[in-house]
């Protein structure tokens, strides 16, 4: 295992920030960087050994400052939506940014994927680490509460990429942290012919502007149901037929996991490389997105039109605040926010 460094642009304040990037034996590797706690890069090989960029990127600081798809992005205090961009805890009103028509999405107008963290980096046996950390103050974006963050990403000789979530604020606040990743394991192209499987008999009943309206859907008969695994391709083509992918052109679902604690949530699978993604999580939720409203320039110049890549984001549900039957959010003063995902790559 080996971490190195390199220089990726300079902020608008004259801060440099840094890629750190985490290599291992078999030459597979991860890039993170400090601006945005963004993935950059994830590098993995196929059946015959040959190694592929399997997550969408940019090449310029500049370009991940504009992220309007959060490729790659760490993203809270809040991630998903918050309908109405406003919540109430404990009896009072929090107002927020709306930037997702009268929502709040991925923490408003300047989330933690716009923000700079202070990394480190921890080598190790076998597993080499980036850790992140941030300081999210009281009032920032309409939350509550002055707010230490540490996001880590390890990385093994075994193609394993852990992200450790921690945060703890100084007053009661609500907290819903993920990663917001593309992955396209034929490392070009679209994700059409990719299979995905969830480990969910539910979804979370959404409205026309992708609000949670409180009530839970049985996926059974739908297409929906990812349990035994279907070709993206396949679902998006039968759209018509399901309310929720033909509303939103495709999957932007959150899935009701089936198990608790540390549990295998997904497979997502590509039979030309035949390159395997594992997703386990201790996160009660699964927020599939399939990348249908993509259309920019990513890495090296590359097109990144519809369905380029999907999003596998581990979470709590979107807008808990303003449903007690979904699992709280709410952040406690003192208490830790604590939660772990890997994303685990092999071939076969």
């Amino acid at each position: 295992m080996s971490i190195s460094t390199s220089p990726f642009g300079v902020d608008l304040i004259g801060r440099q920030m840094t890629l750190y990037t985490m290599t291992n034996k078999m030459g597979a590797s991860v890039s993170v960087l400090d601006f945005g706690g963004h993935i950059v890069s994830i590098k993995v090989p196929d059946l015959k050994g040959q190694l592929a960029d399997v997550c969408l990127g940019y090449d310029t600081l500049q370009e991940y400052d504009q992220n309007g798809s959060y490729l790659g992005a760490t993203v809270g205090r809040y991630g998903n939506r918050i309908g109405g961009a406003k919540f109430t805890l404990n009896g009072k009103e929090y107002s927020l940014f709306p930037n997702d028509g009268r929502n709040s999405l991925h923490g408003g107008r300047e989330g933690f994927d716009k923000k700079w963290w202070r990394g480190e980096t921890l080598e190790g046996d076998g597993e080499d680490t980036v850790l992140l950390t941030y300081i999210s103050h009281d009032g920032e974006e309409g939350f509550p509460g002055k707010m230490h963050v540490q996001v880590s990403f390890s990385w093994d000789d075994d193609c394993r990429l852990t992200i450790r979530y921690l945060a703890q604020s100084d007053k009661d606040t609500v907290c819903n942290l993920t990663n917001h990743a593309f992955f396209n394991l034929s490392g070009h192209g679209d994700i059409l012919g990719h299979t995905l499987q969830v480990n969910a008999g539910r979804v979370t009943d959404v409205d026309g502007e992708l609000i949670p309206t409180g009530e839970y859907l049985d996926v059974t008969g739908t297409l929906l149901d990812l349990r035994a695994g279907q070709k993206i391709g396949d679902c998006v083509a039968k759209k018509e037929e399901c309310r929720l992918l033909k509303e939103a052109n495709g999957f932007d679902a959150n899935f009701v996991l089936d198990g608790s604690g540390m549990q295998e949530a997904a497979t997502l699978s590509d039979p030309e490389s035949g390159r395997v993604m594992k997703v386990f999580t201790t996160e009660p939720g699964l927020q599939v997105y399939s990348g249908q409203g993509l259309n920019l320039k990513g890495r090296g110049g590359v097109h990144y039109g519809a369905y380029a890549g999907v999003a596998l984001e581990t979470q709590h549900f979107p807008d808990s605040p303003h449903y007690p039957q979904f699992p709280s959010t709410t952040l406690a003063a003192g208490d830790t926010y604590q939660t772990v995902t890997v994303y685990a790559f092999s071939a076969e």
